[in-house]
């Protein structure tokens, strides 16, 4: 198959894409068809890598395949629904794909990514989605215009982890939860404090829970929604850290994904033009864990700096801690998903963290392999760790810098400054679970010019 370059599209192809673009315009009834790399496999060439192929697409969430990305208009004009296969023909060419319906998408294109469909690609890429490089020609490498939709009587399953996990409540109580929070800046400058208004935090007494002051360090992690643009690198770095296997297309279509770490993407405003928000969601350490007073085992505790200990030896696999967390972010080992028998996987793995097994629950630990590692060397070197000495996986493989960790006990840290900030919030702290984890809210500046459907505060919608 061609192999896309790294500079994706060059001048003389942008060029004359965008002249195609004028010279026949797209719309329902003439759609137009756009090629683009595979967020995770790109063109092909990471087909054989399995964290790539489960790590959930950053809009679609989708793993293990590609699909046909097209508008709710164009869906309802052509009778289309998500995981219909269509024959798609352009140039005396054709290919099929399933429909994946993607709010945002522009009503007269549909695009399908590269990279899947391949015959040889190893035991993990091989016959994996849907090939589109035999629609694609050295003049037409990227948009192919006059879109021939046929939809087939066959549909094609597909595993998306979007609705996996889900915090809002349901049926007469469903109501949003304002799990993401975000406004214009007019809102800010009139109240800098929106965020904090729009949850409700109860007051320190109502606990059941004895008070208990930190001497040392308490561990506590701050993420900035402005900053997150969704793309996953923190998932794979966590899942490379902490062994955490893949489980397969069927588990995952099952609900049974691993990863400690996911990317709840959410919709504001209009399915034609909404506007789009990303929030990582891991554990959030509780100072008044939910989790902790079920396990009949002890298997998960509290610790001396704050963290929600997960003791593997102690687990029973009652999943009694994942039923009463509010956050849905434990992870039980249903399956036997790590190979112990082949030598070469040894050299995979992180030898600092457990291998866990069959039956054992599991979810992130904020590195604590990392922090109790730089604990040994400050206190053989007689010194206080200095702030950032500590870096989870997901904060220091962040490219925007999203994620900060660090000692809420340290006054000067840049964590303990980002939870001062009037934008920072907690997840349900409705149910007074007290997280260590908090976010910032979005401030958007948007031209009023480019004003969408989107704005804020508002609904937001999985």
């Amino acid at each position: 198959a061609p192999v896309v370059e790294d500079a994706l599209v060059d001048g003389a192809s942008a060029a004359a894409a965008a002249e195609l673009a004028r010279a026949v315009p797209a719309t329902v009834d003439s759609p137009e068809l756009t090629l683009r790399p595979d967020p995770t496999v790109w063109d092909g060439r990471f087909a054989n890598n399995a964290w790539l192929q489960e790590c959930p697409k950053p809009l679609t969430k989708l793993t293990w395949d590609n699909a046909l990305l097209v508008s709710p208009a164009l869906a309802a004009a052509r009778g289309l629904e998500t995981g219909r296969v269509v024959e798609l023909a352009a140039g005396g060419r054709s290919v099929e794909a399933a429909v994946w319906i993607h709010p945002g998408q522009a009503d007269g294109t549909a695009t399908l990514h590269l990279g899947y469909g391949r015959t040889r690609a190893g035991a993990v890429g091989t016959d994996r989605g849907f090939d589109a490089y035999p629609l694609r020609t050295t003049s037409t490498p990227w948009h192919l215009p006059e879109l021939e939709l046929t939809p087939t009587e066959r549909t094609y399953a597909l595993a998306s982890t979007q609705l996996h996990h889900n915090m809002e409540l349901e049926g007469a109580e469903a109501t949003s939860r304002h799990l993401v929070r975000s406004a214009t800046i007019d809102t800010y400058e009139h109240e800098p404090d929106f965020a904090q208004h729009m949850g409700h935090t109860p007051a320190d007494d109502m606990t059941l829970y004895p008070a208990w002051e930190y001497e040392g360090h308490a561990w506590g992690m701050a993420i900035d929604l402005n900053a997150c643009t969704g793309c996953n690198a923190c998932v794979v770095a966590c899942q490379a850290e902490n062994n955490i296997p893949v489980v397969g297309k069927d588990q995952v279509m099952l609900g049974r994904e691993m990863h400690w770490i996911r990317i709840d993407r959410y919709y504001e405003g209009g399915l034609a033009a909404p506007t789009l928000h990303h929030q990582p969601v891991m554990c959030m350490h509780c100072e008044a864990a939910p989790c902790e007073v079920v396990c009949p085992v002890a298997a998960t505790v509290h610790s001396e700096d704050g963290l929600n200990d997960m003791v593997y030896n102690r687990c029973v696999g009652t999943r009694y801690c994942a039923n009463n967390c509010p956050y849905k972010v434990r992870r039980f080992n249903f399956l036997l998903y790590n190979d112990f028998e082949t030598p070469v996987l040894e050299l995979l793995r992180n030898p600092d963290v457990t291998v866990r097994s069959r039956g054992v629950m599991e979810k992130c630990t904020y590195c604590v392999q990392r922090i109790n590692k730089v604990k040994i060397a400050a206190r053989r070197d007689d010194r206080p760790i200095a702030d950032g000495e500590i870096r989870t996986a997901c904060e220091e493989v962040c490219p925007s810098e999203a994620i900060v960790f660090g000692d809420l006990n340290d006054e000067d840290s840049r964590v303990a400054a980002l939870k001062a900030s009037p934008l920072d919030y907690g997840l349900l702290e409705d149910v007074n679970t007290r997280p260590r984890t908090t976010y910032l809210a979005k401030v958007s500046n948007p031209n009023p010019a480019l004003a969408g459907d989107g704005g804020g505060p508002g609904e937001h919608h999985g």
